[in-house]
């Protein structure tokens, strides 16, 4: 939905009583003479959720947060073979400028 959409609906979903769910908000913009673009835009809400305000009715059609669930980064790979620079690569006051074997 694009937001100037989203500002339209949510001036059209004011007065509405709060909390309210997905049926309710249909409701209340078929009595306000909605757009069927807006109607639309409102079936796609959760049919659970409770919402108790406006915003949570805006952020929810413009899919403003991330989802909930997000796939787990996959663990680091164990290192193999000794560090770049070797021993230097962990003392505090390398000699610099050496030429390593």
């Amino acid at each position: 939905m694009e937001p100037a959409a989203a500002a339209e609906l949510k001036s059209l979903l004011v007065g509405v009583s709060l909390p309210a769910q997905k049926p309710e908000l249909l409701e209340y913009a078929v009595q306000q003479h909605a757009e069927p673009a807006l109607l639309g835009a409102l079936g796609t809400l959760s049919d659970e959720k409770k919402y108790e305000s406006l915003d949570d009715v805006v952020e929810d059609l413009l899919q403003v947060q991330p989802s909930p669930v997000e796939p787990k980064p996959p663990e680091p790979h164990e290192e193999s073979g000794a560090p770049p620079g070797g021993d230097s690569y962990t003392e505090e006051d390398p000699e610099p400028g050496s030429v390593r074997p």
